[in-house]
This record gives C-alpha cells, sequence and structure tokens, in this order.
C-alpha cells in the first residue's frame, strides 16, 4: 500500500483514474474537510473512490513512515494499492527504456545529485509540459522518494514515467547503445540554440554545486549550455530544466 498526501498529488492521482483499475483498493481519508479537501471528495466519490472521515492523530500514524515533507498531511491522505498503484507511473528502467529505444522520437531526462526535492519536483512538473517520456534518478543522489516526489511534483509525476536506478553511468551506456544521444548540461557547453538535438535524446542535468559527475558528464555525447546576459552565475536547475526542454522539444516536434 501507499500513502499519498499532498492536495495537488491527490487531485492528480484522481484524475489519472486510479480508482478504476481493476482491482483498485483507493480510499481517502479526511480529518477536518474544508473547501479545498471537500471539492476533492466530491470528485473522488464521482470515481467511485471511499472516503472516511478520521482524526489528525490517525492521519500522523498513517503518515509516520513518510518523509517529513510527506508527513504534512494537512489532514487528507489518500492510500492506494493493487492496480492503482501502477498508476503513480515509477517504471523499470530497462523495459521502459528498451520500449522508448523502438520510437522516432524519445525524450528522457537524468537527474545527477539533484537532492532539493522542490528542484526535482519542479523538473518533473516541466517533463509533463514539455512531453518527456521519462525521468532518471539515482537511488543515492537524489530525491527517489516515491512519496517524495509525488507531493513535491504536485502530483505530475502520476503522468511522468519515473525510474529510480542504482547507477546512472550504466543508465546512460544503456541508452546510446539503443541510439540515444545524451547531451549533458553545464556552462562551458555549446549554445542549446545552436545544437541540433537527436530525435531520441537524453538530457542529463546535475546539481547546482558540483554539476555533473565527473564519468557521467564523459559519458555524454556532447555539452550543450544556456546563453544568458544577467550578472548571476547561472541559473536554478529547475528554471535551466525548463528552458532545455523548450527547446528540446520544439526541435523534436518539429521533425
Amino acid at each position: 500500500m501507499r500513502v499519498v498526501t499532498g492536495f495537488h498529488a491527490i487531485e492528480e492521482l484522481l484524475r489519472t483514474g486510479a480508482g478504476t483499475a481493476e482491482g483498485a483498493k483507493p480510499q481517502l481519508l479526511y480529518s477536518k474537510p474544508g473547501p479545498r479537501i471537500k471539492k476533492i471528495l466530491e470528485d473522488a466519490k464521482k470515481s467511485g473512490i471511499h472516503a472516511t472521515q478520521t482524526t489528525d492523530r490517525e492521519l500522523d500514524k498513517l503518515t509516520a513512515n513518510l518523509s517529513e515533507t510527506a508527513r504534512n498531511h494537512r489532514g487528507l491522505v489518500l492510500t492506494i494499492s493493487g492496480e492503482a498503484e501502477k498508476k503513480q507511473n515509477f517504471v523499470q528502467f530497462d523495459t521502459f527504456a528498451e520500449e522508448l529505444s523502438h520510437k522516432d522520437k524519445a525524450l528522457v531526462v537524468i537527474l545527477d545529485s539533484i537532492t532539493d526535492p522542490h528542484n526535482t519536483g519542479a523538473i518533473i512538473r516541466s517533463c509533463d509540459q514539455f512531453g518527456a517520456d521519462l525521468v532518471v534518478i539515482p537511488e543515492h543522489r537524489g530525491v527517489s522518494e516515491s512519496d517524495v516526489i509525488m507531493r513535491s511534483s504536485a502530483g505530475a509525476a502520476a503522468w511522468v514515467p519515473v525510474a529510480v536506478v542504482q547507477n546512472l553511468n550504466r543508465s546512460v551506456e544503456f541508452l546510446k547503445q539503443r541510439g540515444f544521444w545524451v547531451y549533458g548540461a553545464d556552462a562551458d557547453g555549446q549554445s542549446a540554440r545552436q545544437t541540433e538535438f537527436a530525435p531520441k535524446t537524453a538530457l542529463v542535468m546535475g546539481s547546482e554545486g558540483s554539476g555533473i559527475a565527473q564519468l557521467l558528464r564523459k559519458n555524454c555525447d556532447a555539452i550543450v549550455s544556456i546563453p544568458t546576459c544577467g550578472k548571476l552565475d547561472s541559473l536554478n536547475v529547475s528554471v535551466a530544466t525548463g528552458v532545455l526542454l523548450y527547446e528540446i522539444s520544439g526541435q523534436l516536434q518539429s521533425k
């Protein structure tokens, strides 16, 4: 069973049809129904999802094992099990990447050492908006907990497939062997505006402090940058990812 908190995350999971899959067992639990919660309860009822009123203490117990951020349930929790769990869109990397390799065009985003859940969530939201097919996150050098990803992305992870892997270098090699061209983002790279991105593109984003790990950078086919004219050193990583995805998705749509 998975426990999901956060109004946006719960709303998006309801939109994906988490309660309609065969064998699904979702349930909403709430304490004091304010206007926002009442609207969510109405939507849940239309989808056939059962709601039960309980106490904040019981919700605290239910969320006790979640991350610190996700434990802030604000009086509403969604539990999902059975087939509904699959709607959270966490996928097995090898299988999903193999399927993507057979498409004419595909876009994968790889996050290296991005440990701030707000950055990770914002990036996943950009991936949803610009049509990324997969987000790859390292198990030990990133935000890999499903509850954190779901909440910080405001539910966008319900729509964007996310794979958590043990070794990013292996994942990059796997993609390259299947026809992907891998681009790393760094300030010393060639301008993204002057780069012709491949139909099957993987974009590697590193942390704002240390950038892309040295070996992972060596495994990239090219390094790209965003031309800027401001006084500050760099853009926030989530903003930079959004800018690059805008450029890449525009090119892929025109191919």
